[in-house]
């Protein structure tokens, strides 16, 4: 493991703070499917998972495993049909999205939840200045326009680290660099204060100081607006600097759900611990040393019986080919959906998990 993706400890108070913190939003045996040529296709099946004030959730897995269908399903953005929910609540403040209408949803939608996608240039308009895509969002949400909106806008540009922001207000897009665009959608998605702030691969197309920076950023305006966010991401290392709790999916399931402490330091799913094993690591420089994990996931039309992992799993058994095993918690706030849990454990408590690896 490297030392980019070891999780900083979590301070005693801050674990007990968001354990007082109400939850902001829950979701609840989640089932998204798509309509395909074969037939229905289940993106996600079964997803639950609560989100408190002030916390930050990240997703991880590999790409198809329904990380960004998960957060698209919360904001309603899915076009339906193809797409349909046909079991499961998302249940904001107490509130089920699902059964908004259109014209409520959107009062919700970029006001008390916000989402930053992860191209930053194909979210905001070429054609348009910054200064008429930010203030619309004011004039939407809140009726702000004018000199009032001119202020909050260049204030807020200011605030994300945007310099010389009142020269920039009006700027195109491409006046700006990646990791600069990126600002200017974080600065656009906090102009309401949200509640809930879903990053969906924030960092995907910036360099690794360009990261470090709007990783820095999204935690220090966490902590000012006390938002929750929802990371979606396939960094490890991300995961572990920015993350409060993980879940980690596969193929529409979740395979296990911890602590960001509790899932480096004993991974108890053989899908996350070859997550863990693929990432670079220090003692393997310059060997040509790299995991990876055998396979290819799943066709999810025609996923396999029982756990999805099992033709990729080095510990799988009979059982496993057959029945999806259920979430069972093996120490408090983590649950894993494994037959094997036991002896992933064992092997990781031996540090014998890195030899496999090499």
């Amino acid at each position: 493991m490297t030392d980019a993706a070891t999780p900083k400890p979590a301070a005693p108070d801050r674990a007990a703070a968001l354990a007082e913190a109400p939850v902001v939003l829950s979701v609840r045996d989640l089932e998204v499917q798509f309509r395909t040529e074969d037939g229905w296709l289940t993106a996600i099946d079964g997803l639950s998972y609560d989100l408190r004030r002030g916390e930050t959730l990240g997703i991880v897995g590999e790409s198809g495993s329904g990380k960004s269908v998960t957060n698209l399903a919360v904001m309603r953005l899915l076009p339906i049909p193809p797409a349909r929910i046909p079991r499961g609540k998302i249940l904001f403040h107490g509130q089920d999205l699902l059964e908004l209408s259109p014209e409520a949803m959107r009062k919700i939608r970029g006001h008390k939840i916000s989402m930053i996608f992860q191209d930053p240039m194909s979210s905001l308009n070429p054609f348009l200045r910054i200064s008429k895509q930010l203030a619309e969002v004011l004039a939407i949400h809140q009726g702000i326009t004018g000199s009032e909106a001119k202020a909050r806008v260049i204030e807020m540009l200011a605030r994300v680290g945007i310099p010389d922001a009142e020269r920039r207000y009006d700027h195109y897009p491409h006046q700006f660099s990646g990791g600069m665009r990126q600002r200017v959608m974080i600065a656009m998605m906090l102009l309401n204060t949200p509640e809930l702030l879903i990053a969906d691969e924030p960092t995907t197309a910036l360099d690794v100081t360009i990261q470090a920076q709007i990783l820095d950023l999204l935690g220090d305006l966490q902590r000012q607006f006390e938002m929750a966010i929802t990371l979606i991401t396939h960094d490890l290392g991300v995961v572990a600097g920015m993350s409060d709790r993980v879940i980690v999916m596969y193929s529409g399931k979740v395979m296990e759900s911890a602590t960001a402490d509790d899932l480096f330091a004993l991974p108890s799913h053989p899908y996350t611990l070859g997550l863990l094993r693929s990432l670079p690591r220090l003692d393997q420089a310059g060997t040509g040393a790299l995991y990876s994990i055998p396979g290819r996931p799943p066709d999810l039309n025609n996923r396999p019986p029982g756990c999805p992992f099992a033709p990729r799993c080095e510990f799988v058994r009979a059982e496993c080919r057959t029945t999806m095993p259920p979430q069972v918690e093996v120490s408090p706030d983590h649950r894993v959906a494994c037959f094997a849990t036991d002896e992933v454990r064992e092997l990781v408590a031996t540090g014998r998990h890195l030899e496999v690896a090499r």
